[in-house]
């Protein structure tokens, strides 16, 4: 069984980050997720276009960059430059006027496009987009802030996507209290990747390879 794992850069010591850019890299980690937050569309503000730009320089690995953002077809050309080929940019298709226009931007540019499905948004209003993206991040907490609690309805949505996806050619990822448990039941289902927080990886004072081996052969 193989899934991916992607290291949610929020929750990193900013006080090093080179370093730990460096460790997850070498610890295995498959991704990097970069939120960025506007203050607008969530009540928060999060990462900068320069933690995003330095994080793209720093490493080979992809980067997972989730648009909490109002409109974001008025700043995509901003992070379309800052990033490489190969790397996924996930808007939230609330925040847009016409997601479209900004989903096809990003497949121009050679990049992976994805939609954020919020807890209160239900698959039915997305099924139209899901026919254009690679990935879809399904938030297990509402966006915001990290450290929330998972909120058990949005199970019954990934079942649903779970039973698309294939048809509809996108791949699954859970973002938002990524516990153990939650890995252990819906990786074995088909949910591609996770992304992991303070739940799992950041604040245990271990060496992030092994966090991430034990993981990835489902030891905890």
């Amino acid at each position: 069984m193989e899934f991916e794992l992607t290291a949610s850069m929020m929750c990193a010591n900013y006080g090093n980050l080179e370093t730990e850019v460096r460790n997850l890299e070498e610890g295995g980690i498959d991704s990097f997720h970069i939120d960025i937050m506007d203050g607008q569309y969530v009540p928060n503000f999060a990462m900068s276009l320069n933690d995003m730009a330095y994080i793209a320089k720093s490493t080979a690995k992809p980067l997972d960059v989730h648009l909490m953002i109002d409109h974001p077809n008025n700043h995509i050309d901003l992070f379309l430059n800052n990033l490489r080929k190969g790397d996924t940019i996930y808007i939230h298709p609330e925040a847009e006027y016409h997601p479209s226009t900004t989903l096809q931007s990003i497949i121009n540019a050679g990049m992976i496009p994805g939609i954020a499905i919020n807890p209160g948004t239900s698959v039915e209003t997305v099924i139209e987009m899901l026919r254009i993206v690679k990935r879809v991040l399904v938030m297990s907490v509402n966006p915001g802030n990290a450290g929330q609690m998972y909120l058990p309805y949005v199970g019954k949505k990934i079942t649903k996507l779970l039973a698309i996806k294939e048809d509809m050619d996108f791949e699954i990822y859970w973002d938002g209290a990524c516990s153990a448990d939650k890995i252990l039941e819906y990786a074995p289902k088909g949910v591609k990747g996770f992304v992991l927080g303070t739940t799992l990886l950041f604040g245990k004072e271990r060496p992030y390879g092994e966090t991430l081996q034990n993981i990835h052969e489902l030891r905890f």
